[in-house]
């Protein structure tokens, strides 16, 4: 239970490595799998930590072995999570950049293909923020964790709180007029 199988700096190194290497991996695979994942998206992840743990961990099955290779991986997360919030290379370089999906009420489909993104998902993403369709958008960006952004045109944009206020002071000046005349 206590007994580590290989000794502590390989099993850091090992853990660095393949934290490392996944980053890359998930990195080429796209944005969309970050914040969207569908059943297939989530079947992978169960299953790709299950294949990597022997590589981060070796032949350890120790308690001690398990928890020291989750506190490298934690403290290895956290100082590249803090250097890419300082560094704004560093953070284009592990997150990527935001990818424009529709601009001016148009699919890019060549961009759509790349990035695995389905109209239908950018047809929700519209109706969430209050679009009826998406030839109401005037740009949709998909941001590098994964996020949909959309950028309703003007007119066709929900009616905000100074909207709101605007046509209260209306209707009261209207209302103020008519009892006055």
């Amino acid at each position: 239970m206590f007994s580590s199988g290989i000794p502590y700096a390989e099993k850091a190194i090992r853990t660095v490595l393949v934290y490392l290497a996944l980053l890359v991996l998930l990195r080429l695979v796209g944005k969309r799998g970050l914040a969207q994942l569908n059943t297939f998206d989530l079947v992978v992840m169960m299953l790709l930590s299950n294949v990597v743990q022997n590589a981060v961990i070796g032949n350890d099955n120790s308690l001690v072995g398990g928890l020291f290779g989750a506190a490298v991986l934690l403290f290895t997360d956290a100082v590249l999570v803090r250097q890419a919030a300082r560094w704004g290379w560093f953070s284009r370089l592990t997150e990527g950049t935001a990818t424009v999906l529709v601009r001016d009420g148009r699919y890019d489909e060549r961009t759509l293909r790349r990035q695995g993104v389905s109209p239908g998902a950018l047809d929700v993403a519209v109706s969430v923020q209050g679009g009826d369709g998406i030839a109401e958008a005037e740009l949709v960006v998909l941001e590098p964790g994964g996020r949909l952004l959309v950028h309703l045109r003007p007119g066709d944009q929900v009616a905000d709180k100074d909207d709101v206020a605007a046509l209260r002071a209306l209707l009261t000046s209207i209302d103020r007029r008519l009892a006055g005349g």
